[in-house]
């Protein structure tokens, strides 16, 4: 566990991040208002997110490899990260769903009916807490992976000299 303070840490990091993001939304009137425009926005959120990998491996380059951090070290502490994250992620998507825009769903189906885009049933089967929590569990993994392989690329230092 000591070993991967630094990944527990920003994990905390990213999940706090993905709350606040989810407040912002909220207040920019992306789950209700300017509901048409959540599609766009809403991906803006992997700026944040690639800068807290982009600061979780720099931290742990430097505060536990000693400046001195393969490809390998970087992408495992990045899986970590990836692995935290995504076992709370149901419970993320509960606290935004039901605390922060317990309407956007309503919003959603609302819309996305309104606009044609997909029928009553359709929306209400896509739209849910049910739904949304099996995407964070398959999207959160696939994007952290991603980001994790890139970050990793130029985070690294190169392999650690033997002394």
């Amino acid at each position: 566990m000591k070993n991967f303070k630094i990944e527990i840490k920003w994990a905390f990091i990213f999940i706090i991040m993905m709350l606040l993001w989810m407040v912002l939304e909220k207040l920019a009137g992306l789950h209700d208002k300017n509901i048409e425009y959540h599609p766009v926005y809403t991906n803006l959120v992997a700026i944040p997110a690639v800068i807290i990998y982009i600061l979780a491996l720099k931290d742990k380059r430097e505060n536990f490899y000693n400046a001195q951090m393969t490809y390998k070290q970087g992408f495992i502490s990045g899986l970590i990260i990836t692995l935290i994250v995504t076992i709370f992620s149901p419970l993320s998507q509960y606290i935004i769903s039901e605390f922060i825009t317990p309407d956007f769903f309503t919003n959603m189906i609302s819309y996305a009916v309104k606009e044609g885009k997909m029928t009553q049933a359709d929306a209400e089967n896509y739209f849910n807490l049910k739904s949304y929590i099996i995407q964070v569990l398959i999207g959160t993994p696939v994007m952290g992976i991603i980001t994790t392989a890139v970050v990793a690329f130029f985070i690294k230092t190169g392999k650690k000299t033997k002394q």
